[in-house]
């Protein structure tokens, strides 16, 4: 499948584009959910992430199906996948690769290592030493790896979904707040419901459903939807309240550091998305709304007092949300 035609890159969204986006997408969620069942808002969290072009953090429990989520999203777009299990030993160059002299050629040949690929499952990133946790999330922000002085360009689309496991912390290292934030979106699968898990048990027999998948569009329609939705119109009225969500966290007794430029910038990106997504041209406060917690609270640092006492950052959030306004029409400043 071809995506519907562009006249270039910053031009408006027509609703036909829209509709056809909205159809694609349901289409990747529809294929990706006969693997991953009963977690279809998960999954378009996903795939929103990867037409947005960043990353996914998982915070969850071993045997959730995380790659069966990394499988299906390949197998979906025809895309390139690999698996990395992240240990304390674990170097850079197995996460990058390495150049390795060839005494037959006598020049030195590059061997690329399991980050290049469309589809990178980085499971329990806690686990490796924050040296080569750096050089994960270095290729993650620049796309590219440079070895012995030469950069090699990872292949697009590109999205690294990495793992977090909240239990069995002794020997972890914590993601810093910085590298944190370089995460479009932090998430969970959760358990599956009572439906889903017997429709799970009833098919024990089949181990990998991710193996009867079949792909839906190529990796270059992922690049021209992510450029259709980058196009979506975000009126003004919804960036000044975007810009209002920010600037009420940094304001939060509770929160110690609030929302940056770039979480406030990657919130509009995904609502762009997630606009197109629901088969609109133009985003509503409502996107914002949604996307909230996914987008924003994993870049919040509470205030060791307010930690203390039990808060956590998505009560907060979801109580800035509650409080601020939303434009009520276009044109219209949040408070005006």
């Amino acid at each position: 499948m071809t995506a519907a035609p562009l006249t270039g890159q910053q031009a408006p969204v027509t609703p036909d584009q829209a509709a056809w986006f909205a159809d694609t997408f349901d289409r990747l969620v529809a294929n990706v959910s006969a693997a991953v069942l009963g977690k279809s808002h998960v999954v378009r969290l996903t795939l929103t992430c990867l037409l947005t072009g960043g990353h996914l953090l998982l915070e969850d429990f071993p045997g959730t199906g995380k790659t069966s989520l990394a499988r299906a999203v390949a197998a979906t777009v025809q895309a390139s996948h690999s698996r990395i299990q992240f240990t304390p030993d674990l170097l850079p160059s197995d996460v990058t690769g390495v150049t390795i002299y060839d005494q037959k050629s006598q020049q030195f040949e590059f061997h690329a290592g399991p980050i290049f690929a469309s589809v990178v499952l980085a499971d329990e990133i806690n686990r490796a030493s924050p040296k080569t946790q750096s050089a994960l999330l270095e290729v993650m922000e620049e796309g590219r790896v440079t070895i012995d002085g030469k950069p090699h360009s990872v292949p697009g689309p590109f999205i690294v979904l990495a793992t977090q496991n909240p239990v069995e912390q002794a020997g972890t290292y914590r993601l810093p707040e910085a590298q944190l934030d370089r995460f479009l979106m932090r998430t969970s699968l959760g358990y599956p419901d009572q439906a889903a898990t017997v429709e799970i048990l009833s098919g024990a027999a089949v181990r990998d459903r991710t193996a009867a998948l079949s792909p839906v569009i190529t990796a270059s329609a992922v690049v021209d939807m992510a450029n259709l939705a980058g196009a979506v119109h975000v009126d003004p009225a919804v960036l000044a309240y975007i810009s209002s969500l920010a600037e009420a966290t940094r304001e939060a007794p509770e929160i110690a550091l609030g929302v940056s430029v770039r979480g406030a910038l990657s919130l509009v990106r995904c609502a762009k998305t997630w606009a197109a997504a629901n088969g609109r041209h133009y985003v509503i406060p409502d996107d914002v709304k949604e996307l909230a917690e996914p987008v924003l609270a994993h870049r919040m640092v509470l205030d060791a007092e307010a930690e203390f006492e039990g808060a956590d950052p998505a009560t907060v959030l979801s109580r800035i949300v509650s409080e601020v306004p939303p434009p009520a029409q276009r044109g219209q400043t949040p408070g005006a």
